[in-house]
């Protein structure tokens, strides 16, 4: 008998191959017509080892990509940029913008000084004032109570700082009101104009609008300007700690900023309370709010801290968290000025928080917080068009659901490609042998579906392959980037770090897939082909010629029967690699919910559109395979989650970019910089790995990568990419801090050891000081030097570069002294001290060797035992003298020396204000800066003592 001709059909697309039988031997007739159509169709083709029909041209692809990112790209853009998208309601932004530009034309408002507790004071007071003699005749009653409260808290203690605390309440009176809170002051060298003279503007158009209302409010709302917060949250400390309207206080909305104008950002809500989320939902006129940006927020991340977490932590209530987020380049600099905040960013804040205000005021949850106390919402604006929440349950359920899809659809799909295999491969075999080809076709499916998962598998490690490689490249491009001395060549150019790090990230990516593509798989398909065919030719009258394609095919020397799988074709590893990126995602969402994160809707909506685009694309991909009509279809179905991964991506490069411009760490920049692009890199590029399998050729793709790259990288090493700019209409300035400081050393009789004077300079960035050296030689890394542990004061890093200068004498100097010592216990000293000085002060306690530290005037937990200790004090004007005594304990085995003394006590005293504030000598080493470096200068004292 003849041997049968074996022929291979493609699952996907119409090719069909075939192996010639021996020409000297007789053919096997055809059972049926169908047999015979489609032995016909394998005699009029040749053997071709690459599957081309139905693919895409390389230019196609990348036209379609370009397009479908520059589309969606365009529309984030419009997003951001569109401030107020529906009709302005009644807030009016003509009055709010009065109030900005006369809060701000004071100056810097630093706690303290009379720009803040005076003028400012007095221009909200007399406003306060004006709004409540209109609305005499209304429904609504206005208090008004100055506060300026003492106290301790952390590592603070404040003393009548000021606050002002206004109570908008029906005339029927009401026993719960809703908190809305901004500060007024401002840090030093800066009008504050968006952080946040802004919020207490809109604040006080907001108390305008709701006097006037002709219909009474259900609640009440009290509206607290507080004038401390830039020294360490403590005006809000004072207000809920010792006012007793905070009782009444059932919830808040905090006004911040961690930018300058554009939008404002719900970043954080609760703690619970999931009803305040769904109030603002329900009544933002322009919603923009997220829960990915409270959990990076709580997590640490972003170096900041807010007054909601002294109403929560230290009032027990919930509330809204909002806060500008764009130009965050210009936060706490000169250019926080009024007029780079937009009007209509004054009027979507106004509408949004009078509304919202509204909204909690009229609602019963405000009176029955504690019933609507439990459970977490997930919610996330839509491009600022509408908001979507649910509870963390429904979340649960409906991540959970989408999972299950996604592991059904890849079951179904694994069972569905075994049978289908098998009923084709069944037409190749013999007639004489067909009768025992039943545990053969069994053992076919369970090939076939060993075959789906392993090159799932392999392709799941060619996925994470591809991603390893590009993180590894593009931390090295970085690496060498910090090393060249380039690094934050972006902070002023931030497309030049997508244009370096994003190429070098899509191009490994790509080089990575191309490589297993066009060689890998060839390989393994040869590799099995030519173990197939060594097994084949064991078989009594086989020709190796006849052999298939197929890895999985199975040779019976006993009934000399074949069965014949297909080999894995083009639009197989494309199919292959869209289901690998499926299950990462799907895994990602079960993790982020098993986890508990409100964050995985996310991933879920990375599972759930792409699952469905291909299921209703399934025919035409068979069909036609990857058609231009299908590779628009697929790309429609990815808009949804894409768009929205595009628009996040967005906010986090706008937080983080400015960020990384005031971290004084030792983690270059670049590294993490480069770790976002590539990590957005492969979020990015999930779902298009499948068009990589799709296209005929990437070889032109990844010329223009590699040149981009390489032209990039040769721009950045001759420094072409400056990293700061002081343009005015974008400025990009370096952070530098210089205090002009006399140091004062005094022996344990008091008497003056030793003194000296400079400039303690310290940068907030990690290119220190290489990029002002050129413009002031003088500041060099040969007078880099700890002076930050002898004038430690908050938030600044601890190496710096100290140049001697002259003696600094403030008219009003700092007065110390010690009040009294006794000894309590045996070996138990308490000693009172008192201190007179500025508005700013700094205390550091450090024990000697065999003494302790065990009680303080400061409450427990401010102080530890350990050596180091440290009080930051601040108060407003007319503030008694700061007294305040320690316990101190030497142990009696101590062999400490007695010329040591027990502890060394420090005091350094901060002028930010008013002459002193300034010398001759800081105002002349402050003109020799360049343009593009922002200063913020003021004059320091430091004082050791030893006792």
């Amino acid at each position: 008998m003849s041997d049968p001709v074996f022929i291979q059909l493609s699952e996907r697309d119409s090719t069909v191959r075939r192996i010639r039988a021996p020409q000297n031997q007789q053919q096997q007739q055809p059972d049926s017509p169908d047999e015979e159509a489609a032995l016909n169709s394998v005699r009029s083709r040749k053997h071709k080892p690459e599957v081309r029909a139905g693919l895409l041209g390389e230019s196609s692809t990348v036209i379609l990509l370009l397009v479908f990112v520059f589309l969606l790209w365009i529309v984030v853009l419009i997003s951001v940029k569109q401030l107020t998208i529906s009709r302005p309601g009644h807030f009016n932004f003509v009055r709010a913008r009065k109030h900005l530009e006369r809060i701000t034309s004071v100056g810097p408002r630093t706690v303290g000084s009379p720009e803040n507790e005076i003028t400012t004071v007095n221009y909200l007071l007399d406003q306060i004032e004006q709004i409540r003699n209109e609305s005499k005749t209304g429904p609504h009653s206005i208090t008004v109570d100055v506060q300026r409260p003492t106290g301790c808290f952390a590592y603070m203690c404040y003393d009548r700082v000021t606050n002002i605390a206004v109570k908008l309440e029906p005339q029927t009176n009401t026993q719960h009101f809703v908190l809305a809170n901004c500060h007024f002051d401002s840090v030093a060298n800066s009008p504050g104009a968006s952080d946040d003279a802004v919020s207490c503007s809109v604040m006080l158009e907001v108390l305008h609008s709701l006097a006037n209302l002709s219909t009474p409010l259900k609640h009440g709302v009290i509206f607290l300007f507080n004038g401390a917060e830039e020294t360490g949250l403590q005006g809000s400390h004072g207000f809920i700690t010792q006012h007793p309207w905070a009782r009444q206080v059932r919830a808040f909305v905090n006004l911040e900023a961690a930018g300058v104008g554009g939008k404002e950002l719900v970043f954080q809500t609760g703690p619970k309370n999931p009803w305040l989320i769904q109030a603002y939902a329900r009544a933002a006129v322009h919603p923009f709010a997220t829960v990915v940006g409270q959990e990076i927020f709580q997590s640490g991340l972003i170096p900041s801290d807010t007054d909601f977490r002294i109403f929560r932590d230290y009032g027990n209530i919930p509330g809204i968290d909002l806060a500008f987020i764009d130009s965050g380049y210009l936060y706490h600099t000169k250019y926080d000025t009024p007029d780079r905040i937009h009007n209509d960013s004054i009027q979507r804040a106004g509408d949004n928080i009078l509304s919202v205000l509204k909204h909690l005021a009229m609602s019963d949850e405000l009176a029955n917080s504690s019933e609507y106390r439990d459970g977490n919402m997930v919610f996330f604006d839509v491009l600022g068009l509408t908001m979507v929440i649910y509870t963390v349950h429904v979340g649960t359920i409906i991540n959970y659901t989408a999972a299950i899809a996604a592991v059904i659809y890849l079951a179904v799909k694994c069972l569905l490609t075994s049978i289908v295999g098998s009923k084709v491969k069944k037409c190749c075999i013999s007639p004489l042998h067909r009768s025992a080809t039943g545990c053969a076709v069994a053992r076919h499916i369970l090939c076939a579906a060993g075959r789906y998962m392993c090159n799932l598998a392999c392709a799941g490690n060619v996925l994470f392959l591809s991603w390893f490689f590009s993180l590894l490249a593009v931390l090295f491009v970085a690496w060498l980037v910090t090393q060249m001395g380039r690094s934050m060549f972006w902070y002023s150019h931030f497309y030049a770090a997508i244009c370096l790090y994003g190429s070098a990230a899509v191009g490994i990516i790509l080089l990575t897939h191309t490589l297993a593509k066009n060689y890998c798989y060839r390989k393994l398909q040869f590799h099995c082909c030519t173990e197939r065919m060594a097994r084949f030719q064991m078989v009594p009258g086989r020709n190796a010629d006849a052999c298939c394609w197929n890895p999985c095919s199975d040779v019976s020397t006993q009934d000399r029967s074949l069965l014949c799988c297909p080999s894995v074709s083009r639009l197989d590893l494309a199919e292959v690699f869209f289901d690998v990126s499926l299950l990462v995602w799907c895994v990602v969402l079960f993790f982020l919910t098993r986890r508990g994160w409100c964050s995985a809707y996310v991933p879920m909506m990375m599972v759930v559109f792409p699952l469905i685009t291909k299921l209703l694309l399934t025919k035409l991909f068979r069909a036609k395979g990857a058609s231009l009509q299908y590779s628009i279809l697929y790309l429609t179905g990815l808009a949804v989650p894409y768009v929205y991964i595009m628009f996040l991506i967005r906010v986090i490069f706008e937080v983080f970019a400015p960020i990384l411009g005031r971290r004084a760490d030792q983690t270059p920049p670049d590294i993490i910089m480069a770790s976002l692009v590539t990590v957005a890199t492969i979020i990015l590029s999930s779902y298009f790995i499948h068009f990589i399998y799709l296209s005929r050729s990437t070889k032109w793709i990844l010329v223009v990568l590699g040149s981009v790259f390489m032209l990039m990288f040769v721009l950045v090493s001759f420094g072409v990419f400056f990293p700061y700019s002081a343009n005015p209409s974008s400025p990009r300035p370096k952070r530098v801090f210089v205090q002009h400081i006399t140091r004062r050393f005094h022996a344990l009789n008091g008497s003056l050891e030793s003194s000296d004077s400079g400039f303690c300079i310290n940068d907030l960035d990690y290119t220190g000081m290489k990029h002002i050296t050129p413009h002031i030689p003088q500041i060099n890394d040969s007078i880099r030097t700890h002076c930050q542990d002898y004038i430690s004061y908050y938030g600044f890093p601890s190496e710096s570069w100290y140049l001697p200068a002259p003696e600094v004498s403030p008219k009003a100097p700092l007065e110390f002294q010690l009040l009294s010592r006794k000894e309590i216990t045996h070996g138990i000293i308490r000693m009172t001290f008192e201190v007179k000085g500025p508005s700013h002060m700094s205390l550091h306690l450090r024990p000697h060797a065999g003494t302790s530290l065990i009680s303080s005037s400061f409450g427990g937990g401010m102080l530890h035992h350990g050596n180091d200790n440290f009080i930051l004090y601040s108060h407003g004007l007319e503030a008694p003298t700061w007294t305040f005594w320690f316990e101190i304990m030497q142990h009696k085995s101590s062999d400490a020396s007695p010329d040591e003394g027990l502890f060394s006590l420090a005091i350094s005293a901060h002028y930010f204000s008013g002459s002193d504030g300034r010398s001759e000598p800081l105002e002349t080493l402050l003109e020799k800066f360049p343009d593009w470096a922002f200063t913020s200068s003021w004059i320091s004292t430091y004082h050791m003592y030893r006792f």
